[in-house]
């Protein structure tokens, strides 16, 4: 067996070691150019990581083993590998052919004025959480590790102002199922129930549906903020009333002036966007 390997930000060869224990895998380092190349494709890092190359991999059709080991791992979460001993139980048994490779959606966003479609693997989103992401990420990598998120939120959420979205609810081949246009504090577009590492914004979102769970959150007052997002690690936050949430198969999202979409915690590009999902886009080892 070959296996491809890309490594993360403050990952290494050394890794690697553990999986290379009694194993007679050939190891491949970096992406593969074709799909012949390689029998599987083991991925070091975090929500950051994967996103960067989910076009590649999208391509590629290989297996892929997430290796969890970013500052955010929601992914990684969302498919039961918690840890560096979960991935490699997960490699024991796919060397083995006895492991299971599961297909899952991908989340897409397209960009209206260019075409240009941006895949990713857990939540998009506007407003509080990208300018949580914008100034979480500017922060030292161990502190973006060590709650780095949950640190930008507090002062964030006493400085952002809601933002007018326009939201056009789609099905199938473009049938208009709704619209809506009004101020949000918060719009995330979920593939993965998990982001900014273990919120549970979509606690009813499943990877393989076809579907794309919405979470809106309507302008509340700073207090009761303060108080909804710890029950959003608990995915207790949908028996809130300012807190809508629904199914839909595409969305697109529009703003008087353009506001920035953020993806897996990158930003991405900026409104106008149609927001949906790839059926089965990714095989996942499991």
């Amino acid at each position: 067996m070959r296996a491809a390997v890309i490594f993360g930000l403050s990952t290494s060869p050394s890794n690697l070691r553990l999986f290379k224990n009694a194993s007679t895998t050939e190891w491949i380092d970096g992406v593969p150019a074709l799909s012949s190349d390689a029998d599987a494709i083991l991925i070091f890092g975090g929500d950051g990581t994967i996103h960067r190359h989910l076009s590649a991999l999208v391509r590629l059709k290989l297996p892929v083993l997430v290796v969890p080991a970013g500052s955010g791992n929601d992914f990684a979460r969302a498919l039961n590998l918690r840890n560096i001993r979960d991935a490699v139980s997960a490699w024991r048994n796919f060397e083995s052919g006895s492991g299971k490779v599961r297909a899952i959606d991908l989340g897409t966003v397209t960009e209206s004025s260019t075409n240009t479609v941006h895949y990713f693997s857990c939540v998009a989103g506007c407003g509080l959480d990208s300018a949580v992401a914008r100034k979480a990420n500017r922060m030292p990598r161990w502190l973006r590790r060590n709650g780095g998120y949950a640190l930008a939120l507090i002062p964030t959420m006493f400085q952002f102002s809601p933002i007018l979205l326009r939201l056009n609810i789609l099905y199938g081949a473009g049938t208009m199922a709704g619209e809506m246009s009004k101020p949000l504090l918060l719009a995330a577009f979920a593939n993965a129930p998990y982001y900014g590492d273990g919120m549970h914004v979509a606690p009813r979102a499943k990877m393989d549906d076809g579907k794309l769970d919405l979470c809106l959150i309507n302008p509340l007052n700073r207090l009761k903020l303060l108080s909804v997002f710890p029950s959003v690690y608990f995915g207790r936050h949908l028996a809130i009333e300012e807190v809508e949430y629904l199914q839909t198969e595409r969305v697109r999202v529009d703003s008087p002036s353009p506001v920035e979409i953020y993806a897996d915690g990158e930003h991405v590009c900026a409104t106008p966007v149609e927001i949906g999902v790839e059926p089965a886009a990714l095989k996942v080892i499991v």
